[in-house]
């Protein structure tokens, strides 16, 4: 046992190492580097155009921000007090990284597509002007079974809006006007920003620095800067955001809901991640692990009122207006039962198994099945007492998700891959609100006056 033990710590340990290697510029080179040889291998072998011009114009941004971080090293051999190596100029770099790599390239597309380019944008994007124009002259973002029919057989896939109700309202700036500023990405990136600035305050209100590290460089700080590199730009989500965008707003309103659950706010929590199940179905499994955690705490009820209530608000209006075109766009096209089949077809396990094997969409169904019942049992029998337990839950649940299913895409990974590298970020609580958010548990859910500075996991 002690053996097991010591083996399951080396990983950890290992990455630590790896990360605070030059005091993390060493990780922030190669994160940069690789990125950048991935965006010039996409703009030279990709067979989608705006992949290709993203990668043309990234491959230069992250070629810019690996310079930046090998003159932050040569200043850092020369004098290790260096503020050019600090924590601060490590922010300011992934600030030009994600404005060259991600914006850049955004709004040249952007702006390509009001002029005139037909190819600059994924189907996505066009999905969801569409709906927020639909959702102006009609009162519900969805088009019913019987106009989908009506369409020209190759509109017939962009008449499908496989999104919450919520994910329209990005698409309404193109119903007021048409320029580059109302590009859904534009909406989608500004969305993004926003939502990522609220979750890195919570956990710099929520839980100051340590004890003789008052300028924030310790461990918490640098595992943010992390989580919000991998949600910025890494190449998924960058590459993802500067083409189509969509996942990018749900994917920072979960991250913010578990910096608020970790800074004691399980309302304000249920508010965030209830906002991303209102934009799109991604969300909805991290909002039921947030309930599984809020209930360790005893504030389950406060949590669940927005994870649940604002999806709930969202859908009423389309359920109203028009239930069956609801129907057959969130359920029946997802499931592969719509008039055309979902363009994503990544060859994970899941697709993989459900195109070679006989009755495989069953077979595959079952695995997935399998898995939510496993992870279900799992919240029931050990439910995460912690944020960043909940964000491992959340990051392995969908990765497990996105594999098994007949129908995903590459791009569904940042999910995951956030998530998980948002969990350090999480670690260490606030020492004030235990007390009211546990109602008398620690921090650790048992019973006694709340510990202080006591790490969550």
């Amino acid at each position: 046992m002690t053996a097991a033990a010591d083996r399951a710590n080396r990983a950890p340990a290992r990455w630590r190492r790896i990360d605070r290697a030059a005091g993390g510029l060493a990780l922030d080179l190669g994160l940069y580097g690789a990125s950048a040889a991935f965006a010039a291998i996409t703009a030279g072998t990709s067979t989608l155009p705006p992949h290709r011009a993203w990668g043309t114009v990234a491959a230069f941004g992250y070629l810019l921000a690996a310079l930046a971080v090998a003159g932050q090293l040569a200043a850092r051999r020369r004098d290790a007090a260096t503020p050019l190596a600090a924590l601060p100029a490590r922010w300011a770099v992934t600030g030009l990284a994600w404005a060259t790599t991600t914006l850049l390239p955004l709004l040249v597309q952007s702006a390509q597509r009001a002029a005139g380019r037909t190819d600059r944008a994924q189907e996505e994007v066009v999905v969801v002007e569409h709906s927020g124009n639909r959702l102006v002259e009609t009162g519900t973002p969805y088009l019913g079974h019987d106009a989908i029919a009506a369409l020209p057989a190759d509109e017939r896939l962009l008449g499908y809006t496989p999104y919450q109700p919520g994910m329209a309202l990005f698409g309404l700036p193109r119903a007021v006007a048409d320029g580059w500023w109302t590009d859904a990405r534009v909406w989608f990136a500004v969305a993004t920003a926003l939502l990522l600035a609220l979750a890195v305050a919570a956990l710099r209100t929520g839980a100051p620095a340590t004890v003789g590290d008052p300028a924030g460089n310790g461990d918490r700080a640098v595992a943010v800067l992390r989580g919000i590199q991998a949600a910025t730009v890494l190449p998924v989500c960058a590459l993802t955001l500067a083409t189509g965008g969509d996942d990018l707003p749900v994917l920072a309103a979960c991250l913010l809901a578990l910096a608020l659950a970790a800074s004691g706010r399980p309302g304000r929590a249920g508010l965030a991640v209830g906002a991303a199940g209102a934009l799109k179905l991604f969300a909805w499994p991290v909002a039921l692990v947030l309930i599984a955690w809020a209930a360790t705490h005893r504030c389950a009820g406060r949590l669940a009122a927005g994870a649940l209530g604002v999806p709930a608000l969202a859908l009423l209006p389309a359920l109203l207006v028009d239930r069956d075109a609801l129907v057959e766009n969130v359920l029946r096209f997802p499931l592969g039962h719509g008039l055309v089949t979902s363009p994503a077809q990544s060859p994970f396990p899941g697709h993989l198994i459900a195109t070679a094997l006989p009755a495989g969409r069953v077979v595959a169904a079952a695995l997935l099945v399998a898995a939510g019942a496993a992870i279900a049992v799992r919240l029931l029998r050990h439910p995460p007492r912690t944020a960043a337990a909940a964000a491992l839950i959340c990051g392995y649940g969908l990765l497990a998700a996105i594999l098994l299913m007949p129908t995903t895409r590459f791009g569904y990974l940042l999910y995951p891959v956030a998530l998980l590298a948002w969990a350090p970020a999480l670690a260490r609580p606030a020492p004030g609100p235990a007390a009211p958010l546990t109602g008398g548990l620690r921090p650790d859910g048992r019973r006694g006056r709340p510990a202080r500075r006591t790490p969550e996991v």
